[in-house]
């Protein structure tokens, strides 16, 4: 267990504020809380509960060129070592360049908790009834002659920011997720589920169990099948490991600077452009209803590969909700306040949730009753970027992938890789279904909350035969 201090994160925040000699100051508290449950083979292996601080300092002076930042972050940090963090952070300033980035400091005026109260941290409790129906699961599924692994997870993050220029913010981020899979017992056949979880309680781990049972019930058949163009089904899951992708890479400016798949001729994007003929709205919202996130700016670094465009300067700026897609149109793209400045395109900072909604009712399981011939698929695998001009990617099918034919399946297909570009795949959806709140298999760990229709594709294609299960 990593030890956490006594000293209370709004003060280790105004404590770094009053010692600091830089032009400028950002400081970052997050406090984390987090409790597991681990099993294989039917049975409990591990168990666990950590709680851990990160302090981040952001140090900027001005100078004849320009102003310069320097950002450091410490684990564990506490009151006695902040002034050597803050030093540590204002010499990495000093001894930078002048950052193009450069803005003002975010004052007073996002939405914000009540920034001296304590902490939210979770606890194993959480997990009591959950356990109970876990072990009654072990003993369900033994009878049925399967294994289950799988982990659940709860973590709650608390950051406490602010700035010299007066912002006093605080968020509380609670967050739980259940991963399950089933073997056969000779491991030849293999399904995967997931599910979010507020509160563990509205977890049927039950139920889970015994959609694996089914799906293991359908790759009782084997059906071999070459690389080609499918018409396809993707579960919530894999469009959110698309579409989150996607929405990383799209930001303004490099659009505005033609290295996009947004981008335009004549130094222009494609705002404004009809995308998809589904009419899909593609939004964030900080407030959305069970989907919510930090209603303001928290950046740790400016650019980078995932999310480019982010700016340190930008911690503390209010969030709003940003419609992307709007029925089907381009309306906005991501832009820092530099960004926006640069292209003359609206600040549109990221929102750490995202939602794709095309209006559908149906579920997949409806879907698949209205599917001629087709593939439908549980998951993505390994997904990676081929191309960023068209934002073409790769990766695999895993865990699942099944042969549809009139309305029913009918058998296991072997594993692909798939190579399509996100924005490819709703342009040419023909169906969506119902938006529900899911979780991406691939980017859980580095995005927040999301929610997702299951769409048809026409032509998904998958590009080879892959020998994994």
């Amino acid at each position: 267990m990593t030890g956490r201090t006594t000293d209370r994160p709004h003060e280790i925040v105004e404590r770094a504020l009053e010692l600091s000699r830089a032009d400028g100051t950002v400081a970052i508290v997050e406090e984390r809380s987090s409790v597991n449950l681990r099993w294989a083979g039917n049975a409990l292996t591990t168990n666990g509960a950590t709680q851990e601080r990160r302090v981040t300092v952001i140090a900027t002076v001005g100078g004849a060129e320009g102003t310069a930042a320097g950002v450091v972050s410490r684990w564990g940090a506490t009151a006695g070592e902040l002034e050597s963090l803050v030093r540590a952070a204002e010499d990495a300033a000093r001894g930078s360049g002048p950052m193009e980035d450069a803005q003002p400091l975010a004052g007073p005026g996002a939405d914000s908790g009540d920034f001296t109260a304590p902490p939210l941290v979770t606890s194993p409790r959480l997990f009591d009834g959950f356990a109970t129906a876990l072990g009654e699961t072990f003993a369900t599924a033994a009878s049925g002659g399967r294994e289950l692994f799988g982990f659940a997870s709860h973590q709650s993050v608390s950051t406490y920011l602010g700035t010299s220029a007066g912002a006093r913010l605080r968020h509380d981020q609670p967050m739980g997720t259940v991963e399950l899979n089933a073997k056969s017992p000779d491991r030849t056949r293999s399904a995967w589920t997931n599910q979010a979880a507020d509160d563990f309680a509205d977890v049927d781990i039950a139920a889970m169990d015994a959609e694996l049972a089914r799906r293991l019930g359908w790759a009782e058949r084997s059906v071999e099948l070459p690389a080609g163009r499918y018409e396809t089904l993707l579960p919530p899951v894999a469009v959110a490991d698309l579409q989150i992708y996607q929405h990383w890479m799209a930001d303004a400016r490099d659009a505005a600077e033609g290295r996009t798949l947004f981008s335009a001729p004549g130094g222009t994007t494609r705002i404004g452009e009809r995308l998809t003929e589904l009419p899909f709205d593609l939004y964030s919202d900080p407030g959305a209803p069970g989907l919510t996130a930090a209603p303001f700016v928290i950046s740790h670094a400016s650019g980078g590969t995932i999310g480019p465009g982010s700016s340190v300067f930008d911690n503390g700026v209010p969030l709003r909700r940003s419609d992307w897609i709007k029925d089907g149109t381009l309306r906005a793209l991501p832009a820092s306040r530099y960004g926006s400045a640069l292209t003359g395109l609206p600040s549109a900072p990221r929102t750490d949730n995202l939602v794709l909604d095309a209006g559908g009712t149906r579920s997949l399981e409806e879907m698949v009753a209205r599917t001629e011939r087709g593939l439908l698929l549980t998951s993505l695998w390994y997904i990676r970027e081929v191309d960023p001009r068209n934002l073409l990617m790769t990766g695999l099918t895993r865990d699942g992938v099944y042969l549809v034919e009139n309305g029913e399946v009918t058998g296991a297909v072997n594993n692909f890789r798939f190579n399509e570009s996100p924005l490819e795949v709703i342009a040419r959806a023909t169906e969506a279904g119902r938006t529900e709140r899911c979780l991406s298999r691939e980017w859980t760990d580095y995005f927040g909350p999301t929610a997702m229709p299951a769409l048809r594709v026409e032509d998904f294609h998958m590009s080879s035969v892959s020998q994994g299960v």
